[in-house]
């Protein structure tokens, strides 16, 4: 009888002993995936920056061209500003302030 007593043990030990090697074997492989995923972000983040185009920053906006000259309405505007410069109402100053304003358009 002393057969009977060694065969559940060792029976135990190979279950377990087999349960023991598959969770080591899945861990092993767990560890191995995670490792090869951190590998694949590293590379597609080097591709990544790789790739995108270094552009260089927007040059400054150019000051607005000259249409080609002031609208009539801009040369009466300048004719009522010199009579009123001629007259004394406005000082060389004040003529011009209104004298840029008219010929920037504005």
């Amino acid at each position: 009888m002393p057969f009977l007593r060694r065969r559940p043990l060792a029976r135990a030990a190979v279950v377990g002993g087999a349960a023991y090697a598959a969770g080591r074997h899945n861990a092993n492989r767990n560890a191995a995936e995670a490792d090869q995923e951190a590998r694949l972000q590293d590379l597609e983040a080097q591709q990544y920056q790789q790739q995108q185009p270094q552009y260089a920053p927007p040059p400054p906006p150019a000051a607005p061209a000259p249409s080609g000259g002031i609208s009539d309405a801009g040369i009466e505007e300048l004719k009522k500003l010199a009579e009123l410069k001629e007259q004394g109402i406005l000082t060389d100053a004040e003529f011009e302030v209104q004298k840029a304003k008219i010929l920037q358009g504005g």
